[in-house]
């Protein structure tokens, strides 16, 4: 099977090994050549790393994994290269701008993309490069899953027809992430963390709810299972963003908490949902516009 990863960073650079492990052979879509590299993981040889979007056009399966930030500019210039491929969204997150999820962006962008699935789950790209084991919710089409199942062998997949509750999943996660790494530092002890937490918790699925997710994803591996990774270490961007912010420095790289936040606060406003503790962690943090 050949496949496309479109996105270099250390996800798809990550999802590039374990595919190509599995046997897939593998084109790695990266916008400037480059990609990421992990200590004492080496590439397998059939990864093609490449800067030119025509490659992908030949493959058998997508795996999209740009940053949320582009993911619209980059879904726009794939479009050409579309031929009713299988899709796999592996970035979580909503856009900045908008809100959106990457579903929502990919049916206004590529409205013949019948056939996708969104990968949600609890995972360091580190650790699945080198093989650690993990697993995540594959929620989507069934063509999209069975080649999901026969892509990404080396993790275990839950398979749900819940695509909008594991990417609400995946978009709370990283809000209630950044929300308990700013509590670490500025929370008076672990009850009001822990009161926190479960509000916060509380209100994404409120919001999910409303917007016809099922409950069983909240419980699934994108829900508690990536809420558990994200919300308790420093290791999660999210989770050391928040700490960051409440030691008055600014965050490290791409934090998709802060979008994320915003943006659950605006669909929840929209849909006259009550959010209280998100949109005071949002002020307290300085982040309300």
């Amino acid at each position: 099977m050949k496949i496309a990863v479109i996105g270099a960073g250390a996800w798809g650079t990550a999802l590039s090994v374990i595919s190509a492990r599995g046997g897939a052979d593998v084109i790695l879509w990266s916008y400037d050549g480059g990609f990421k590299e992990f200590d004492g993981v080496e590439m397998p040889q059939n990864i093609q790393i490449t800067s030119e979007m025509a490659d992908i056009a030949t493959t058998d399966a997508w795996l999209i994994v740009t940053p949320g930030a582009f993911f619209r500019e980059t879904l726009r210039r794939a479009t050409q290269y579309y031929n009713n491929q299988p899709i796999i969204i592996c970035t979580k997150g909503a856009e900045s701008t908008t809100g959106c999820f990457m579903s929502e962006i990919m049916r206004a962008e590529l409205p013949n993309a019948v056939d996708f699935g969104v990968l949600s789950g609890p995972q360091f790209a580190a650790e699945v490069a080198r093989g650690i084991p993990t697993g995540s919710t594959l929620a989507g089409t069934a063509r999209a899953i069975d080649a999901g199942k026969q892509i990404l062998s080396g993790l275990y997949l839950n398979p749900s027809d819940d695509i909008i509750g594991a990417e609400m999943c995946g978009v709370g996660k990283n809000a209630v992430a950044l929300i308990c790494g700013y509590n670490s530092v500025a929370a008076g002890g672990e009850n009001e963390r822990a009161l926190i937490f479960t509000r916060a918790w509380n209100e994404v699925m409120s919001i999910g709810i409303a917007m016809g997710a099922k409950m069983a994803s909240f419980l699934d591996l994108c829900g508690i299972g990536d809420l558990f990774l994200s919300a308790t270490s420093a290791t999660s961007r999210n989770f050391a963003g928040g700490m960051a912010i409440a030691n008055g420095n600014p965050p490290v790289g791409t934090v998709e908490g802060i979008f994320a936040l915003g943006g659950l606060i605006r669909r929840a406003k929209d849909m006259g949902i009550d959010v209280p503790v998100l949109r005071d962690m949002q002020k307290k943090m300085g982040l309300a516009n």
